[in-house]
């Protein structure tokens, strides 16, 4: 990441915002609120029957006592707790199309924190590598979102590694309060089934798997020297070979279909974002079909 004045990252912030709260205007509030309703409904009146309510919410015993049906009426009890786990691992510090991948999650966080404002929930943040990095408890209001997009973008973290199973185990000590729990990383790790499935069975988990094209296959571009941020090792490798092409396609074929078997396995949705691709489209087409999953369990 390069050096960043204050004007350069309040300027930065302030363009994020923006787009981000035009897109959350036209596109995502009202599909964001009905899939992301309060943890349960309070009772909130008594009113006639008019036609077109459900016959269910009839009250019977008032409905007796006038001589005409009346219903009870509730509403949602709101705040959510909407809680990011932001993998800020030094594999985030790569990108080979317009953006590193640090800043295409802070793009969609932005996105996924202004619509919870939208919807008057609280956010926060775990921001994390193998470590603990920063810890944002949920609270609402714009300049605290604003905070939060500040840190993803440029916290200077004290380890470039990651673990996700020491993240997993943190969430799992310190949400009491059921949650919806996005986590946004590469899931460039192993070892963290079993914790993320102890956080799924509390909360509504949402793991957003961000890569950049250049992980998934070899360019056909000679001899490369390929390095890992997190571990600081480096080898090099011919890319022009396709034999050393198709075993690296298979390799990670088959490592990204057991990321999404375990996660079927663990009831945790997996949204998987290209850089070549929109995540905007990408997590209109999550709404979509979450919201049919929804209105076919009624």
């Amino acid at each position: 990441m390069h050096t960043q004045t204050t004007a350069d990252i309040l300027k930065r912030i302030r363009k994020l915002e923006i787009h981000t709260k035009s897109l959350v205007t036209e596109m995502f509030g009202g599909e964001y609120h009905s899939l992301f309703k309060g943890q349960g409904l309070e009772f909130a009146e008594v009113r006639e029957y008019m036609p077109g309510d459900n016959y269910r919410d009839i009250d019977w015993n008032v409905s007796a006592r006038f001589g005409i049906p009346y219903i009870k009426k509730y509403r949602e009890t709101r705040e959510l707790n909407v809680v990011f786990i932001i993998d800020l691992s030094g594999s985030q510090n790569f990108g080979t199309l317009a953006m590193y991948k640090r800043e295409r999650i802070a793009e969609i966080a932005a996105l996924l924190a202004f619509s919870a404002l939208s919807n008057n929930d609280k956010v926060g943040a775990i921001m994390w590598s193998d470590r603990l990095e920063k810890y944002l408890a949920p609270r609402k209001g714009r300049n605290f979102a604003l905070r939060m997009l500040r840190d993803i973008l440029f916290l200077q973290t004290q380890s470039p590694k990651t673990n996700l199973c020491s993240a997993f185990e943190y969430a799992v000590r310190l949400l009491k309060k059921r949650s919806i729990v996005f986590v946004l990383s590469d899931f460039q790790d192993s070892g963290f089934q079993k914790p993320l499935q102890i956080l799924a069975q509390k909360h509504d988990v949402i793991a957003l798997q961000i890569l950049d094209e250049a992980e998934l296959r070899l360019p056909d571009a000679g001899i490369l020297n390929l390095y890992d941020p997190e571990s600081g090792e480096s080898i090099y490798i011919n890319s022009s070979s396709p034999r050393i092409r198709k075993l690296y396609e298979r390799y990670v074929n088959a490592e990204q279909e057991n990321l999404s078997r375990y996660m079927q396995q663990l009831h945790v949705d997996l949204i998987r974002i290209k850089s070549n691709e929109s995540y905007i489209r990408a997590l209109k087409n999550y709404f979509e079909l979450r919201g049919k999953k929804h209105r076919t369990r009624r």
